[in-house]
């Protein structure tokens, strides 16, 4: 059964922000295929939420490489899988933070 996908209003200003990075930079397509791969991994997450490790036990937060400099974190719940950031890779790890 597949979860349903539920984005922090933090993760979809993150993938806001990638996607105008991508389509200003590079191009529509890259734009494009970038979110075909996400689309592809969330697929992935709601149907086997627990194939991508988990990094911090006490919030229940999971890890999913998207592409080298964009990672995906989420936290699996009974009915859902909450969407919490889509980081830069390339930031300080300590700018990181979930709510």
């Amino acid at each position: 059964m597949l979860k349903q996908i539920i984005w922090s209003p933090l993760s979809e200003k993150d993938l806001e922000n990638i996607l105008a990075y991508l389509d200003d930079k590079w191009n529509t397509g890259i734009a494009i295929q970038f979110i075909e791969i996400l689309n592809h991994l969330l697929k992935q997450i709601s149907i086997n939420p627990r194939q991508f490790p988990l990094i911090h036990k006490h919030k229940k937060v999971r890890k999913c490489v998207i592409t080298k400099h964009n990672t995906l974190f989420y936290r699996d719940r009974i009915k859902s899988i909450d969407v919490l950031r889509i980081y830069d890779t390339r930031q300080n790890p300590k700018s990181l933070k979930f709510k």
